[in-house]
This record gives C-alpha cells, sequence and structure tokens, in this order.
C-alpha cells in the first residue's frame, strides 16, 4: 500500500528549505519518499511513500514524530494512505471548529454567567465531565433570558473560522454530502448551516415559553453518542461507506464520532481528541482538510 504524507501550512510559509528537511526526516525513519508535490506553493504539499517503515508504527505516530521534529515551522503533518483521500461524506461540529465561539459561554455571558460557564465548558470539552449532564447544568443558568439574546449571539458575537466556507463549497462542488452536527442548538446551527452551504444540520433545541428560555433542552441531549448514531445515519442514508466519511471536532463529545470516520480531524482540539484523531491540524484553517483530501489550490472554491 501506498501512502501519502501532506504538510500544510495555510499561512503561506511552507519553504522548499522545510519541505527538504522533513523529506530527510522521513529517509531517516527507513522511508523511501518520492520528490514533493505541491498542491499550493508556499502553503502544502504531498510527499508520496512506497510503504510506511516497518517498526509498526501507525500513520499517525509517523506524523507526530515529523511534526515533531521540525516544530519551530508549525507545519501540520498528515500520513494516511493514498487510495481513497477524498471523501463523500463531511461530518463537522460547530462550536470551535467551523466556528470561532462557544455559543452557550456567549449566552451565559448574556446572562451574567459567563465565566462559570465557560469554566464548565472547557471541563467537558477536555473530557473531565460528562457532556449531558454538564449541558443541562449550564443551561439551567439562562433560565429567564429574553429569546431575543439567541439572535444577538448569531449577529454580534459569531465569527466563522477561516477556510470554512472554503471547505463546504469545494465538497459540495465535488458531490459530497455536508452535515454540521453540534451540541450546540438549532438556533445555530440552522444559520451558519445556511450561512456557509451546509446541507444538512443537527443540534440540540432550547425550550423556550412566553417569549423567555426555561432553562432546559428538549430531550434526549445530542451529545458523544448522537454524534456518532448522526454519523451512522447519514451514512445509511446516502450509501456512503465508513471510509469514505471525514469527521472533524475539537473536544471529547466529538471522539466517537472521529474514531468511527474513515479520516477523523481534531481541529486545533484538546488532548483527548488529537490522541484518537487519524489526522490533527494544529496550526493551520480549514482549508487544511481539502489539501489533507489531496485538492490543489486551483480547486478550491473560494466564496
Amino acid at each position: 500500500m501506498t501512502y501519502v504524507v501532506t504538510l500544510i501550512d495555510t499561512a503561506g510559509t511552507l519553504t522548499a528549505a522545510i519541505v527538504s528537511t522533513l523529506r530527510t526526516n522521513l529517509m531517516r525513519h527507513a522511508c523511501v519518499p518520492h520528490e514533493p508535490a505541491w498542491l499550493a506553493q508556499g502553503i502544502a504539499c504531498d510527499i508520496e511513500l512506497e510503504a510506511l517503515p516497518d517498526t509498526g508504527e501507525s500513520p499517525r505516530a509517523l506524523a507526530q514524530k515529523l511534526a515533531r521534529a521540525d516544530s519551530a515551522h508549525h507545519v501540520d503533518v498528515a500520513v494516511q494512505p493514498s487510495k481513497g483521500r477524498r471523501k463523500k461524506l463531511l461530518l463537522a461540529d460547530m462550536d470551535s471548529t467551523i466556528i470561532a465561539q462557544e455559543c452557550l459561554d456567549e449566552l451565559a455571558d448574556f446572562a451574567g454567567y459567563g465565566p462559570q460557564v465557560a469554566a464548565i465548558t472547557a471541563r467537558a470539552m477536555a473530557g473531565e465531565l460528562d457532556f449531558e449532564p454538564a449541558l443541562r447544568e449550564r443551561v439551567a443558568l439562562l433560565k429567564g433570558l429574553e429569546e431575543g439574546v439567541l439572535a444577538r449571539v448569531f449577529e454580534e458575537r459569531l465569527t466563522f473560522t477561516p477556510g470554512a466556507r472554503e471547505l463546504v463549497a469545494t465538497m459540495n462542488a465535488n458531490g459530497a454530502v455536508t452535515c454540521l452536527v453540534s451540541g450546540g442548538f438549532t438556533f445555530f446551527t440552522g444559520r451558519v448551516a445556511a450561512a456557509l452551504g451546509f446541507q444538512h444540520h443537527r443540534g440540540n433545541t432550547l425550550n423556550v415559553k412566553d417569549g423567555v428560555l426555561t432553562g432546559t433542552v428538549v430531550e434526549p441531549i445530542l451529545g458523544r453518542a448522537a454524534k456518532l448514531e448522526t454519523l451512522h445515519d447519514m451514512r445509511a442514508r446516502t450509501n456512503i461507506e465508513s471510509d469514505e466519511t471525514l469527521a472533524m471536532g475539537d473536544g471529547a463529545n466529538d471522539r466517537a464520532m472521529i474514531q468511527e470516520a474513515g479520516c477523523g480531524v481534531a481541529f486545533h482540539a484538546h488532548d483527548i481528541l488529537s490522541q484518537a484523531a487519524d489526522v490533527e491540524i494544529a496550526h493551520s484553517d480549514l482549508t487544511a482538510l481539502l489539501y489533507v483530501q489531496g485538492y490543489t489550490q486551483a480547486e478550491i472554491c473560494r466564496t
């Protein structure tokens, strides 16, 4: 089986010298690398390998070694089989992934509980708390908040992660199914999905009565297990095989989904997810996921 090493730096500072150094490191790991093929000059390139080292280490372990050996340059490194890189199904987490914020933390800020809720969110995403009870605890603090604050958060606080539009547009244009799946709320997933072009979205629903939040969510809560179920459901509905799927996220409740996908990506993620992923993007923006799939700069849809 042939493999491909993809080097990515969406800041545009990936030089031929850096690539040469990483290629030399591959040879030190008993690999036989081909000449680099640029996907985007100064941003991303592929180096094909005839095989992995016979030491038995995984592609992910080799990628980690290469990244550590040249950590000063902040290059993201992915190692994967050459065959089947382009995926037909994208499942993307929303908060701190497709958008730069945590919607619940922003709502809590309006309610006067910002720091308290943000601390709980951080622990839940790091895997220190079970997601479902942590969500109920945080939502309870929103009781009495006017429903109109939801629109204010969307309009005033949320920003899309660089590369999100290009990622979704390019995969849509190439026939992939795109789905936004979040432990956050449908008020936001629906609007973010519409703005970016996701074909499907799933999330939790906040209970509202007489124009104010009740401090509860509609049960059952969409958490770790439900994200995995969404992957299974979307795959079954579209007749897409497991190895044709790409799932991405940043926190502990994304772990099961990430591990099940053909390519599981940890994007600027907590350690608990980075350890489980096939690919880690720690420095670059979301267009990195297109280069991981072998798209060239000319093939990326700019919106």
